[in-house]
């Protein structure tokens, strides 16, 4: 069987980049992936030696990181959503959990109403693009069974069609296809991240979960790369969860943007209503720090304190210990995310009043 990309651009639904004042009307359709109430927790158990000093007194106990608290948002047909926050905050673990390389502690993840599972061997409309292009490629694989193997096992292509196969989509995301025989280590940090996007691309996706997928590559690369991910969306109809830190690159190619800090939301909203007018003290830090060349001679003041520990988070609001506008009424009650305009939510309490 021998079967080629250019077909999912021919079932796939036309869906270019949108104009982001029509963002609204997605909300209106049922999400394509939904975050519901989505918790993960990663437990570090104690050994046997640790176990014998637990018993004579040791100050010794298991450890748990609470990477993500309760996450509930959606991603729609067809939009690419910025997921944005400092290292640590728990972007990354979110976008396993949404692709089901993760399963939740708490809560649930659907995709168009469908439970994602974390079950092997099943072919995902959901793949995952990582930040490290080199760690994420097999060395010992040529790129031409790094990106062919899947599509192979899936049924999508046979062993004498997989060389066409894998030529169409090195050629797709800009690569020579005549390199596909070379290993990884040939290959430049710009090239591998293209394999990487060649690799997801492989089993036809409808939705990518980028996480920092250009941070490792120099801005000449970079930009080459964000073109290649608006080109293929188009071309595709695909719909992009953009995990990075880099603000500059969610403003644009983002349609929405969802803020974390600490494994929580704390902001969502339309790109550009994000970015002229923030609404958590949390994101206004963020924005606040954004090189921009209207600003001369501005000394810069980083948010104040270090990010508190998700092994041990602050009670209450967990940005609150960092707050310029903390009440004593943060340190002990959580705000809930709620909608503070259409479209737009945020968790603060200064929201209330």
């Amino acid at each position: 069987m021998v079967a080629s990309i250019d077909t999912l651009a021919s079932t796939a639904p036309a869906a270019g980049p949108r104009d982001r004042a029509t963002q609204g009307t997605a909300a209106s359709t049922a999400p394509l992936l939904q975050f519901n109430a989505v918790s993960k927790r990663f437990t570090r158990r104690l050994d046997i030696i640790e176990k014998l000093a637990a018993r004579l007194g040791a100050d010794v106990r298991e450890s748990t990181v609470h990477a993500v608290d309760h996450v509930t948002f959606a991603v729609h047909d067809g939009e690419v959503v910025g997921l944005v926050g400092e290292s640590g905050c728990g972007k990354s673990t979110l976008g396993r959990v949404g692709c089901g390389l993760y399963a939740p502690s708490d809560g649930s993840v659907t995709y168009r109403g469908q439970p994602v599972t974390t079950a092997a061997g099943v072919r995902r409309p959901i793949q995952m693009i990582f930040q490290d292009p080199f760690a994420s490629l097999n060395p010992r694989l040529r790129v031409a069974d790094v990106i062919g193997e899947a599509p192979r096992v899936h049924g999508l292509t046979d062993r004498r069609g997989m060389e066409d196969y894998v030529a169409d989509l090195m050629r797709r995301v800009g690569l020579d296809a005549s390199f596909m025989r070379r290993y990884p280590h040939q290959f430049s940090g710009g090239q591998r991240a293209r394999i990487g996007i060649a690799r997801a691309l492989a089993v036809k996706p409808e939705f990518l979960v980028c996480d920092e997928a250009v941070a490792a590559l120099d801005v000449s690369i970079q930009a080459q790369v964000l073109n290649l991910f608006m080109d293929l969306r188009e071309q595709l109809g695909l719909t992009y969860l953009f995990i990075s830190h880099d603000l500059g690159v969610v403003r644009h190619l983002s349609d929405r943007v969802v803020v974390m800090y600490l494994g929580r939301v704390v902001e969502i909203a339309p790109t550009d209503a994000l970015f002229v007018a923030p609404n958590h003290p949390y994101t206004q830090a963020l924005l606040a720090e954004v090189p921009r060349l209207d600003r001369k001679k501005r000394t810069f003041v980083p948010i104040k304190g270090e990010i508190p520990s998700p092994l041990d988070p602050p009670t209450g609001c967990h940005f609150h210990p960092r707050c310029p506008h903390a009440m004593p009424r943060c340190a002990v009650e959580a705000p809930v995310l709620r909608e503070i305009a259409p479209g737009r939510l945020a968790a603060c309490h200064l929201n209330d009043g």
